[in-house]
């Protein structure tokens, strides 16, 4: 029988300025539902594009297994 102990999840995304849209400001949003989810995570990299988009990694629990070992 196989069995997680622990998993994380680590994902490139891109915020982009399209209509408008402050990427920034989207980061803050989609920090805020992490947050109010209890959901763990820890932002690896952030950079901004030349045309303004913000591209982050972030590492982040996956599902509601134990990230023991990932976000330390």
């Amino acid at each position: 029988m196989r069995r997680i102990t622990s998993a994380c999840l680590l994902q490139t995304m891109r915020f982009d300025t399209t209509s408008d849209a402050d990427p920034d400001k989207d980061f803050e949003i989609f920090c805020g539902k992490l947050d109010r989810k209890k959901i763990r995570y820890s932002i690896e990299d952030k950079m901004k594009e030349a045309d303004g988009s913000l591209v982050i990694k972030i590492r982040k629990q996956y599902n509601s297994y134990k990230p023991d070992g990932y976000l330390d």
